[in-house]
């Protein structure tokens, strides 16, 4: 079901890893659909600090605790 081969950056093997939904991602960070797809899709795609932010603070309340630097270039 994760993955299904779909080139992925490494946000999107990190999220397909730890079996998560891009859509549940979305819904808890209060962004958009379409950023999260990009953010999992595109590896040349980096979120805004403040689209970011708001990601992390999601992940944290799923028990994560990651930072940008783990998946993306700044």
């Amino acid at each position: 079901m994760f993955g299904l081969g779909k080139p992925r950056s490494r946000f999107g093997k990190w999220v397909d890893k730890n079996e998560l939904l891009q859509e549940e991602i979305a819904k808890k960070a209060n962004v958009g659909n379409t950023t999260v797809s990009n953010m999992c899709n595109d590896k040349n795609y980096s979120p805004r600090i403040s689209t970011w932010v708001k990601i992390e603070k999601a992940l944290k309340q799923l028990g994560y605790n990651v930072k940008r630097e783990d998946f993306f270039d700044v």
